[in-house]
């Protein structure tokens, strides 16, 4: 499983819409929704702010461990 299929996970276990998590972001939803679709590469900081957002490892949402 890539990336973009665990921060879409996450996303949806923690019941946020797209347009939350962009606007968490600094983004607009159409640009985080290519992250989630694997169509671009996440960037450091923006990964970084998903582990926070979600309380878990950069680790886990790329994909290198299965522990949160």
């Amino acid at each position: 499983m890539g990336y973009y299929k665990r921060i879409r996970e996450l996303r949806e276990d923690h019941d946020l819409t797209q347009a939350q998590v962009a606007a968490y972001l600094s983004m607009k939803q159409p640009q985080y929704n290519r992250y989630e679709r694997g169509l671009r590469d996440i960037p450091s900081d923006v990964l970084i702010a998903l582990a926070k957002l979600y309380h878990t490892s950069t680790d886990y949402i790329l994909n290198l461990t299965e522990q949160q």
